[in-house]
């Protein structure tokens, strides 16, 4: 039959999982294998019982696996099977992970670097500026970041990191047929240009809760490192840390007010020591030991440019520096200049590169400041 036709069958069965899956194939020398085997070698396998050994029938699960065949030569879909080298060599060294993984896009899942960039999907403003700035000052460090493709931090990370030419993974919790949220289908559509999409689940496959801790398991398992910008005490995120922590990637989280409940979540993680304090990007490079010479050069460069400002500008600088964003009129008060001067000032600081306005006359430190 097709290629795959059997592993994606034995993907099929609802009772067969992942670990069970692993301990079949062991047995019968491949996925074709178990389907071949009969009932009475089958029932001596240690571990595998009388109800699923009556649920492996290949008629039962024929025709989906033909659609779903169908469905991959049609959309130039990767199948990624666990014994085969494309498989995500990280994803390898865990028996619970997919035996059989959808992929469709460009990006090296073996990238040497990866983090998963996570979040809140009720992303604050606070939230916003932390995320572009993490994307930004890890772009000359050749990261490939991967998150979930939901509202909020992970759609933001995905779209600054196309924006910021970084290669960029979705892992979603539905099939390839179906984008989830529908507001993220052009995006989706980037990201396999310049990064891809990648899910364990086949078509027909609706976005259900219960599909999502799956998706956060995989995206844990993937990355190297695990960075949690927002998040309440419960949610996506924090199940991605969970997932981290217990098969020891290195997780970090931004702090937040403890009287924000968008930052409750990232808050405890460091409380309980689940995550290390993260306080920027250059921060995060430094523990994963991550910077490029590529990136010192730049980094240098534009501290010898700050160390060669005005005293005017020096002190709108300083401003700067102590605020994750903050409004002309802000800057105004604190400096103590008129507002001719000050416009033309933060012109000049921004065409040398130290600063950058943002929509609705709001300004920030540049992240390599």
């Amino acid at each position: 039959m097709t290629d795959y036709f059997f592993e994606i069958a034995l993907s099929k069965l609802s009772s067969v999982g992942p670990v069970t899956t692993r301990l079949l194939v062991s047995y019968c020398g491949s996925a074709e294998g178990v389907f071949k085997e009969k009932r009475t070698r089958l029932e001596k396998i240690p571990g595998i019982g009388q109800y699923t050994l009556s649920q492996i029938s290949l008629e039962a699960v024929t025709e989906e696996t033909e659609k779903e065949l169908a469905f991959i030569h049609a959309n130039d879909i990767s199948i990624l099977y666990y014994l085969e080298n494309q498989y995500p060599s990280r994803l390898k060294n865990f028996q619970d992970s997919p035996c059989i993984l959808y992929y469709k896009g460009n990006a090296d899942l073996n990238h040497p670097r990866i983090v998963a960039v996570v979040g809140t999907r009720n992303i604050t403003d606070y939230g916003r500026a932390v995320t572009e700035r993490f994307i930004e000052g890890i772009r000359e460090a050749d990261i490939l970041v991967v998150s979930g493709l939901a509202y909020g931090v992970d759609t933001l990370a995905h779209r600054k990191s196309i924006e910021c030419q970084i290669q960029t993974v979705g892992v979603l919790g539905h099939g390839l047929d179906n984008i989830y949220p529908q507001q993220n289908r052009k995006l989706a559509d980037q990201m396999t240009e310049h990064g891809g999409l990648l899910t364990q689940f086949g078509i027909n496959t609706r976005p259900d809760k219960e599909n999502f801790p799956l998706r956060n398991k995989v995206v844990a398992c993937m990355a190297d490192a695990i960075v949690v910008i927002e998040s309440k005490l419960q949610g996506g995120s924090i199940i991605t840390a969970e997932y981290g922590n217990q098969y020891h990637k290195d997780v970090f989280a931004y702090p937040g007010r403890i009287i924000d409940d968008h930052s409750a979540g990232c808050n405890e993680l460091i409380r309980t020591n689940k995550a290390s304090l993260l306080n920027g990007p250059d921060d995060f490079l430094q523990n994963m030991q991550w910077i490029s010479d590529k990136r010192e050069l730049k980094k240098n460069f534009v501290k010898e440019l700050v160390f060669d400002l005005s005293p005017e500008e020096s002190s709108i600088v300083s401003v700067l520096d102590k605020e994750t964003k903050i409004h002309i009129d802000q800057i105004h008060y604190k400096v103590n200049l008129t507002p001719g001067v000050l416009a033309g000032l933060l012109l000049t600081l921004e065409f040398r590169g130290v600063i950058r306005e943002l929509p609705g006359k709001h300004y920030v430190l540049n992240n390599l400041v």
